[in-house]
């Protein structure tokens, strides 16, 4: 409940995007940008307590961790996009590229646990100062305005002559290359690798777990960099990052749940049908064949929302059930402690 309440948050946060800066470029009213921020604040103090709170009422267990870091997943893009609303990118290939971004890091970070069991969180990660760094720039905005984040920087400090025109957007790009590239996978791939040296496992078949995440990829960029596609010109942006919110969630709680179980690792989802499809279709005139209009592009989009929701939800439902009724334990609620009969006719607690 607590992660739930969390990630409610930032749900409100993405209709109040929607109602006032749906361009993603405004300028909203202020309170709109500070809103962002202390609703991602909240999320992020939710998301560092909930598994203190489990373990503080004793309510620790599996569900907890799939529930915890599949709301993780689904907020990827979500969060991300009202980033790019609070930087002014709208609906844009660089910010297409920033909504979307963060599935990668939280696909090596899964990807590592399933083979470390372990979470590793370095001294700047993306759920602790990530966040906090995202909640300084959104009140940055509210404060000053998106414009700020396009105004060179010698408009503010000077010296023009050494740093030039450059604005802090033109650091933007970069600073997410070298983080990711520099720093987060190389050390997902070298824990991944000491666990399978440790263990005496073959280390090259871990490789091929990428498949999902670069056919996702691929997809995606297929589909919203084509000069085909109707999606960013036509400002759909955020429906399609809540369509692949969920189509990355399904991926990341499919690796969570094996990990959990003890099963192979999940190659594939059903929810990635469409999206390849999509890209495909959207580039036929690359080989000859019409163009998809846009009225077309935007249907079939809704109905793979619709899709994906129906899926994921159906599929959320089974699997939390599943988990407890194995271990007799609720999920929104507090779960009792059990009552057992002794020998005398009094009873007493079983811890749980």
């Amino acid at each position: 409940m607590v992660t739930l309440i969390g990630f409610s948050f930032v749900l409100a946060n993405v209709g109040v995007l929607e109602v006032f800066v749906p361009d993603l470029v405004g300028p909203a009213p202020s309170w709109v940008y500070f809103s962002f921020a202390f609703g991602l604040w909240m999320y992020s103090t939710m998301d560092n307590i909930d598994g203190k709170q489990a373990r503080r009422l004793n309510q620790s267990s599996g569900l907890g961790e799939l529930f915890d870091h599949g709301i993780d997943s689904l907020n990827c893009t979500l969060a991300s996009l009202l980033e790019t609303a609070c930087i002014a990118l709208g609906h844009t290939s660089k910010g297409a590229f920033t909504a979307m971004v963060p599935c990668l890091p939280m696909f090596f970070s899964t990807w590592e646990t399933y083979h470390t069991h372990t979470l590793y969180l370095g001294y700047f990660n993306g759920p602790t100062e990530g966040l906090t760094l995202a909640c300084l720039f959104m009140a940055i905005s509210g404060f000053f305005g998106p414009q700020v984040w396009h105004q060179p920087l010698a408009d503010h400090f000077g010296y023009r002559d050494i740093i030039g025109d450059v604005a802090p957007l033109d650091l933007w790009l970069p600073m997410i290359y070298v983080t990711f590239f520099a720093a987060h996978l190389p050390a997902c791939v070298i824990n991944v690798v000491k666990a399978r040296r440790k263990n005496g496992l073959p280390i090259m078949p871990v490789f091929l777990e990428w498949t999902p995440m670069i056919v996702y990829s691929l997809a995606c960029a297929g589909w919203l960099g084509s000069p085909y596609t109707h999606i960013l010109k036509d400002q759909r942006l955020v429906l399609f990052c809540l369509t692949q919110s969920l189509v990355f969630g399904r991926m990341t709680t499919k690796i969570i749940l094996a990990h959990l179980t003890r099963q192979p690792f999940p190659y594939w989802t059903i929810m990635l049908v469409p999206l390849v499809v999509g890209a495909a279709a959207i580039n036929l005139p690359f080989f000859g064949y019409p163009a998809v209009t846009a009225a077309t592009e935007l249907w079939y989009l809704r109905a793979y929302f619709v899709f994906a929701l129906v899926v994921y939800s159906r599929w959320a439902v089974l699997v939390i059930s599943s988990i407890c009724d194995y271990l007799e334990i609720n999920c929104l609620t507090i779960t009792p402690p059990k009552i057992k009969a002794v020998g005398n006719g009094t009873t007493t607690k079983k811890t749980i």
